[in-house]
C-alpha cells in the first residue's frame, strides 16, 4: 500500500529514468536550428567531423547530442520522418547497453538509427539483428539510404549468399541480419581452414530487435550446424508400426512437462511386439544392448502420442515442416533433433532424411554474451525483466508513448466449451465488421484459425487467413488488416513486422495496384487518388472505433497476449481488445487451477452463456506466470549445461585461430610429439620401478604405431643404470628423424601448411566426437540424481575429463599423421583468387547443414590444404572458374567442377547451387 502511495507521488524508478534523460534531449532539441541550417554536403560530413574528434579522444557520449540531432535532420531529408523526443530517449537508452521497451507503431525500427549510427563512429562495426529476412532485407534498404546520406555504408545477411558477398556485408559500416544466420556465420567461420576465408570480424556491438522473441523465445534450442549419419530408415519404421498399437494405458502423458512414459504393463507389451519383429537382443527392453531401440522406441512414443499435425508441424510437399510455437510460421528446413524428426516421419509415411550429427553449435545466450555492448528493443519486454538481467545484464526501460494509448482492453469472457466459444466469436466479429470495424483475431494454432474460419462463413462473414500456411503473402494482409470491415485472423502476430494502419496502408496499395503503371502525370494521380481514399477510410474506421483485437485464447506466455493487444491504440488511435477462454483452452487444462474453474465453469454456466471478472482474468495471469517460471528454468538450464560446453568451445575456437594466424605451427607438432612420447614411455615404465617390471614389448609396439620408428629398446635396457628419462630422449629423437626426413624435401612454406593442415583437421575431427559424446551424456546425467547427486554439477567434471581425454587424443593422432604421413604435390595448382587450391573434404566438414533452413551453407572454402596433399586423400584439383577455361557447355562441367567452387557461368553462386543443381 505504501509503495503504491509512494509510486504516485514519485512515479516509479522507470519513470525517473526516464524523466533524468530529458537534460541530454533537451540538448538535441536545442541543436535542431542548426542543423536545418546546414546545407547536404554539409550535414553530410558530420561524420568525419565526428570521427576526428573521436580519434584526437572524445568518447561517444560526448557525442550525442549533436550525433543525435545529425540523424534526425539526416532522416527529415531522406525518409521524410522526424524523430519524436521520445524516440531520442528510446536512443540513448540503446546506446547505453540497454532493452528499450516501446509500443508498437512507436517507430522502433527508426529509433535504432540514432544508436547504430553512433556506435558505427568507431568503424569496428554495428550489428542489427532481425527476427526474419524480409525484415534484415527491408530495414537494409529503408534506412540505408540515412547511412548512406551521412557517410556510412549498410549490408545484409540473408541465407545462400556466398562468402564474399558475406565478408563485404560484415565490413560495412552496419549490417542487418537474421539472428539465425549471424549465430551460423560464427559457427562456420570456426570451421575453416584459413583466416582470409572467415567473413566476420571481431564483435563490437549490436542492437536486437524484437528482442523478447530472440533472446527469451528461440533461446530455448542452441544454433546446430549437422551433418548426416547413417541411414536407419527401417528402424524407425519398424518402431513406428509398434507404437501405433499402443493403447492409452499403455504410457503416462503429462503435458505439463511435455514427456511420456511407457507403463509398466506398456513396456511388457512393447517387449514382446519388438521382439517378434526382431529388434530385441534378450527379453529385456532395458538391457544396455538395447539402448538403440529403447531410444527409438521414446522418440516415436512422443512423435504419435504428443505431437500434433497442423499444430506442432504440417505435412508439405512430401516434407513434415515445424510450426513455431511462438509465431505461427512455418521453420522450413529445421529439423528436430535427437531422431524426433525422423519419429515424425516416419508417423505420416513420408520419406526419411537421415538423422544428422552435431558439428558445432552454440546457444543464443552465449553467442549474444560475446558482444561487448549489447541492446535490444521490442514491444514486450518488463515480464521478462529479471531473466533478461541475469542471463545478459541488461536493465529493461520502459519508454513512454508520444500520444497517450486511447485503446480499451475488456475484461476476460469465459465460456463452457471451444464451441461456445467460436459461436459467440464469430458473432461478435460480425457485429463489429458490419458497423465498419476493422477486426485482429489472434488464434495460437493453424488448427483453430480454420475451425474459426468455418464458423466464419457461416455466419457470412469475408475474412482473410493468416498462418504458416500463407506466410509469403503476410506483410500484404497485414498492412490491409485496419481498412473498414476487414476482418484478419492471425495464427501469432509476434514479430510480424509490419503495422497495421487505420484505413489500410498507402504505400502496400501502390505497390499492388500500381505495379505495372509506368512513372509519369497518370501514375502521380493514381497515386494522390490512393493516398486520398485511404485517409477517408482512416477517419471511417475511427469513428467505427479503430481496431479490435480479439484473442481466441490466452498464451503461455503474457507478452505474447500484450504483443497482439498491442497491434492495436498506434500512435493515439482508438481501439478495443477483448480475450474469450473456455475450459477446453490448453492454458486452463494443464496449467489451470483444475477444481476450481471446472466447478464453477460447469455449475454456473449454461450453454452459450458467458461470464467475465477481474478474478478470472487474475487467476488465468497467475496460470501464465507458471508457465513463464517453467520456461524460464528450463532455458536457465540450457545455458548452464552450454556454459560447460562454451568454456571448452572457447578453448578449441582459439587453438584454432591462433593455429591460422601463426607463421609457424612447428614449436605447437613438436610439443605434441614430446607429450605422445612422454605418455607412452610413461605407460611402460611407471615411475620407481625396475627394468625387469618395465613392458619393453609393449613400449616398442606403442613406439611403431604411434611414431613410425623401430628402436632397440631391449638393448637399451641391458645398458647398466639406463634411466627412463634416456630411454624416452632416444624414442623422441628417433621419432624426430623420422619427421625431419619428410620435411627435408618440402620448402618451409610448404611444410608448416601441411603442419596446420593435420592440426586443424584433427582438431575438427576430435570436437566432432566429443560434441557427440557430450550429447550422449547430457541426456543419461538426470540419472545421477537418484544417487542424491547434482547433475550440472557431474556434467562439469565427467565433460572436463572427457575434455582432457580429447587433448590427449589429439595429440597422439596429429603425432601420428606426420610420422606416417607420404607427401608429394598436386600435379597441377590453378590458382583461385587469394585462396590458391583446396582439395575436397570429407562429408562431415564439407555438408555443413543448418537446422533453421535447411541449406547445405558450407563456405566455398571451407578447408583443406592449399594444394598441398594429406595422406587419406588422392590429389584434387578445382577448375578454373570461368566458362571460356572449362568449355562453355554446362553438360561439360559435371565431375569436372568441384561442387563448393564459383560456378563457371559467373552467377557467383557455387556451383551445387547453380548449374551443379541441374545436372
Amino acid at each position: 500500500m505504501l509503495g503504491g502511495f509512494a509510486k504516485s507521488l514519485f512515479g516509479s524508478s522507470n519513470d525517473r529514468y526516464v524523466k533524468s534523460l530529458k537534460s541530454i534531449t533537451d540538448k538535441i532539441a536545442a541543436l535542431e536550428p542548426q542543423m536545418q541550417a546546414m546545407s547536404d554536403d554539409d550535414l553530410s560530413q558530420q561524420t568525419a567531423r565526428f570521427r576526428e574528434r573521436l580519434a584526437a579522444g572524445e568518447n561517444l557520449d560526448a557525442l550525442i547530442p549533436e550525433a543525435f540531432a545529425t540523424v534526425r535532420e539526416a532522416s527529415v531529408r531522406t525518409l521524410g520522418m522526424r524523430h519524436f523526443d521520445v524516440q531520442m530517449v528510446g536512443g540513448i537508452v540503446l546506446h547505453r547497453g540497454e532493452i528499450a521497451e516501446m509500443k508498437t507503431g512507436e517507430g522502433k525500427t527508426l529509433v535504432a538509427t540514432l544508436a547504430v549510427y553512433l556506435n558505427a563512429l568507431p568503424g569496428e562495426g554495428v550489428h542489427v539483428v532481425t527476427v526474419n529476412d524480409y525484415l534484415a532485407r527491408r530495414d537494409a534498404e529503408q534506412m540505408g539510404k540515412l547511412y548512406g546520406f551521412l557517410g556510412l555504408t549498410t549490408g545484409v545477411i540473408v541465407p545462400n549468399l556466398a562468402d564474399h558477398e558475406r565478408r563485404a556485408a560484415y565490413h560495412s559500416d552496419i549490417t542487418y541480419g537474421t539472428n539465425n544466420e549471424f549465430g551460423f556465420d560464427y559457427l562456420r567461420d570456426n570451421m575453416k581452414y584459413d583466416r582470409a576465408s572467415m567473413v566476420q570480424r571481431p564483435f563490437a556491438y549490436a542492437i536486437v530487435d524484437e528482442v523478447d522473441s530472440i533472446l527469451i523465445d528461440e533461446a530455448r534450442t542452441p544454433l546446430i550446424i549437422s551433418g548426416p549419419t547413417d541411414d536407419k530408415s527401417d528402424l524407425y519404421i519398424q518402431v513406428d508400426a509398434v507404437v501405433k498399437q499402443l493403447g492409452e494405458d499403455d504410457y503416462e502423458k503429462d503435458e505439463k512437462q511435455k514427456s511420456i512414459i511407457l507403463t509398466e504393463d506398456g513396456t511388457e507389451r512393447v517387449e514382446r511386439m519388438l521382439e517378434a519383429a526382431g529388434l530385441l537382443e534378450g527379453a529385456n527392453l532395458y538391457d544396455f544392448e538395447n539402448t538403440q531401440v529403447v531410444h527409438h522406441t521414446n522418440q516415436a512414443l512422443r512423435a504419435n502420442k504428443m505431437f500434433k499435425r497442423d499444430t506442432d508441424y504440417i505435412v508439405k510437399d512430401g516434407k513434415v515442416i515445424i510450426i513455431d510455437e511462438f509465431t505461427g510460421r512455418m521453420m522450413d528446413g529445421r529439423r528436430w533433433s535427437d531422431g524426433l524428426h525422423q519419429a515424425v516421419e516416419a508417423k505420416e509415411g513420408v520419406q526419411i532424411e537421415p538423422e544428422n550429427q552435431t558439428l558445432a553449435s552454440i546457444t543464443f545466450q552465449n553467442y549474444f554474451r560475446m558482444y561487448p555492448k549489447l541492446s535490444g528493443m521490442t514491444g514486450t519486454a518488463a515480464t521478462e525483466a529479471p531473466e533478461f538481467y541475469d542471463i545478459y545484464k541488461m536493465n529493461v526501460v520502459s519508454i513512454p508513448t508520444n500520444v497517450p494509448v486511447q485503446r480499451v482492453d475488456e475484461e476476460d469472457e469465459f465460456y463452457k466449451d471451444t464451441q461456445d466459444k467460436f459461436r459467440a466469436i464469430a458473432k461478435r466479429i460480425r457485429e463489429h465488421a458490419e458497423k465498419g470495424q476493422p477486426v485482429l483475431v489472434g488464434t495460437v494454432s493453424i488448427e483453430k484459425s480454420e475451425l474459426l474460419s468455418e464458423f466464419l462463413n457461416q455466419e457470412g462473414v469475408r475474412h482473410e487467413v493468416l498462418n504458416a500456411r500463407f506466410h509469403e503473402s503476410e506483410a500484404h494482409i497485414v498492412a490491409q488488416a485496419g481498412r473498414l470491415g476487414a476482418v484478419t485472423v492471425s495464427t501469432n502476430m509476434a514479430g510480424r513486422g509490419t503495422d497495421i494502419k487505420l484505413g489500410g496502408n498507402a504505400e502496400f496499395r501502390i505497390e499492388d495496384e500500381l505495379r505495372d503503371m509506368p512513372e509519369g502525370p497518370e501514375r502521380d494521380a493514381a497515386i494522390a487518388k490512393i493516398e486520398a481514399e485511404v485517409e477517408a477510410e482512416r477517419q471511417q474506421v475511427i469513428a467505427a472505433g479503430g481496431l479490435f483485437v480479439l484473442g481466441t485464447e490466452r498464451h503461455e506466455s503474457r507478452r505474447i497476449d500484450n504483443q497482439l493487444r498491442g497491434r492495436s491504440g498506434r500512435q493515439g488511435d482508438p481501439g478495443l481488445s477483448r480475450f474469450y477462454l473456455s475450459l477446453d483452452d490448453d492454458l486452463l487444462r494443464i496449467f489451470g487451477p483444475d477444481t476450481l474453474f471446472a466447478k464453477m465453469m460447469r455449475n454456473n454456466i449454461g450453454d452459450g452463456e458467458a461470464i467475465g471478472s477481474k478474478w478470472l482474468t487474475k487467476a488465468i495471469e497467475t496460470a501464465q506466470k507458471k508457465v513463464e517460471a517453467r520456461n524460464y528454468d528450463i532455458r536457465k538450464q540450457v545455458v548452464e549445461y552450454d556454459d560447460v560446453m562454451n568454456d571448452q568451445r572457447k578453448v578449441i575456437y582459439e587453438q584454432r585461430a591462433d593455429i591460422m594466424d601463426a607463421d609457424t605451427v612447428g614449436d605447437v607438432v613438436v610439443d605434441m610429439r614430446v607429450a605422445t612420447v612422454n605418455a607412452v614411455v610413461g605407460g611402460a615404465i611407471p615411475p620407481d620401478t625396475y627394468p625387469e617390471q618395465w613392458n619393453i614389448e609393449g613400449l616398442k609396439a606403442q613406439a611403431s604405431e604411434l611414431l613410425n620408428v623401430d628402436v632397440p629398446i631391449e638393448e637399451w635396457v641391458k645398458e647398466e643404470g639406463i634411466e627412463p628419462e634416456t630411454i624416452e630422449e632416444r624414442v623422441l629423437a628417433a621419432a624426430e628423424a623420422v619427421v625431419e626426413e619428410k620435411a627435408k624435401d618440402l620448402d618451409t612454406e610448404t611444410w608448416t601448411g601441411i603442419e596446420k593442415s593435420i592440426l586443424l583437421q584433427n582438431l575438427d575431427h576430435h570436437w566432432k566426437e566429443h560434441l557427440a559424446m557430450l550429447d550422449a551424456l547430457r541426456q543419461v546425467v538426470h540419472l545421477r540424481a537418484y544417487a542424491q547427486k547434482t547433475p550440472i554439477n557431474e556434467y562439469k567434471q565427467e565433460a572436463f575429463a572427457m575434455f582432457e581425454r580429447m587433448l590427449g587424443n589429439i595429440r597422439e593422432d596429429v603425432t601420428r599423421t606426420l610420422a606416417y604421413a607420404q607427401f608429394r604435390m598436386a600435379p597441377q595448382m590453378p590458382e583461385f583468387g587469394d585462396y590458391g587450391q583446396l582439395p575436397e573434404l570429407p562429408d562431415f566438414i564439407t555438408s555443413h547443414i543448418d537446422p533453421f533452413t535447411g541449406e547445405d551453407n558450407s563456405a566455398d572454402w571451407d578447408a583443406g590444404t592449399r594444394g598441398l596433399v594429406n595422406t587419406t586423400l588422392p590429389p584434387l584439383s578445382i577448375p578454373k572458374p570461368t566458362g571460356a577455361e572449362v568449355g562453355e557447355d554446362p553438360e561439360s562441367w559435371k565431375g569436372v567442377v568441384n561442387r563448393n567452387a564459383p560456378c563457371p557461368c559467373g552467377s557467383g553462386l557455387k556451383y551445387k547451387h547453380c548449374h551443379g543443381a541441374l545436372v
